[in-house]
């Protein structure tokens, strides 16, 4: 059994905190907000006391992006784990700071849920079994309109705002899933627009694999986009009609050789309590292997985070 601990409690925390009891595995001890909000009869403890609570074997991060990097250094000083919100940093210079940080390989992972998910896993499956032939291409984006405030965390460049850091970690994550060689990924070409406050509010990047794989990606504050993935291959496509927050019952729809068919994907968990218990899962047992956003990942997409934020042409 882990016990873990919640260090901040605006949306995604408490959909930790909801989610938490659907797990066989995972346990919440306490939490510590400074909005002042509080979870059912959980005491609002400070983060400092949070942090070196001796019965707390784990920390969810879900505090303002601008904030991740101390508070992690500050629980790495009391060897515990940690699940953080994505996007862990907005530097690769923090992150690589973080990775030496690290006692042991499986002591952090990012939040990206949908990684570890059934139908992440059932897609994995079906590609790996050539389903649909050697793969191509790969379109994935994530969009919905967000009202423009200059204060709030999307919108505000000193609390970690803009699309690319909010939403990019998807389909970029999305991307790595096909690619045996996380280093060969590069960024082709790119567009960025920005909102009135100076962050990204919609991007868009063509990305290269090996000269064997392209990927169309688009994110946005702008626009309700569909919010799909679809894997061209030389014998089909498959595509995701869920990528991002797959429900308990989900499907893959799969066109093969000119056949059609849908496969229904199964969870007993939802997506942030089936993220729970298998990250859980790992610090129980540092050699289970399962797909979760380790901190090589993380380097990874915050590299081509980097890249598609800069000024530099490519």
């Amino acid at each position: 059994m882990i016990n873990w601990g919640i260090l901040g409690l605006g949306r995604m925390g408490l959909a930790f905190a909801n989610a938490i009891d659907e797990t066989s595995n995972s346990k919440l001890i306490g939490i510590a907000s400074k909005s002042g909000k509080t979870f059912k009869n959980y005491n609002n403890e400070t983060y400092e006391s949070l942090i070196n609570n001796k019965n707390i074997d784990a920390i969810y991060i879900s505090t303002l992006n601008n904030t991740h990097l101390e508070l992690i250094e500050k629980i790495l000083k009391k060897e515990k784990r940690i699940l953080c919100e994505k996007p862990i940093s907005t530097s690769l210079n923090d992150l690589s700071k973080i990775q030496k940080l690290l006692f042991k390989k499986k002591q952090l992972f990012e939040a990206i849920a949908y990684y570890s998910h059934p139908q992440t896993v059932e897609l994995m499956n079906l590609i790996n079994n050539d389903e649909i032939g050697e793969i191509q291409s790969i379109e994935s984006n994530f969009g919905f309109k967000a009202k423009f405030n200059p204060s709030s965390r999307l919108f505000n460049k000193s609390l970690g705002g803009g699309v690319i850091f909010d939403l990019g970690c998807y389909p970029l994550s999305f991307f790595m899933l096909f690619t045996k060689n996380l280093e060969k990924i590069m960024i082709k070409s790119k567009t960025l627009s920005y909102a009135k406050s100076n962050v990204d509010d919609d991007a868009t990047a063509i990305l290269n694999y090996d000269n064997k794989i392209e990927g169309k990606i688009h994110v946005s504050f702008k626009s309700n986009l569909n919010n799909i993935c679809i894997i061209h291959g030389s014998k089909g496509f498959i595509k995701i009609n869920e990528p991002w927050t797959p429900k308990m019952n989900s499907t893959i729809e799969v066109s093969s050789n000119n056949h059609f068919h849908i496969k229904s994907v199964n969870s007993n968990l939802s997506v942030y309590a089936n993220q729970i218990q298998k990250v859980s899962q790992s610090f129980i047992d540092q050699n289970i292997e399962l797909n979760l956003f380790n901190i090589e990942k993380s380097l990874i997409n915050m590299k081509l985070i980097s890249k598609w934020l800069s000024d530099e042409s490519i």
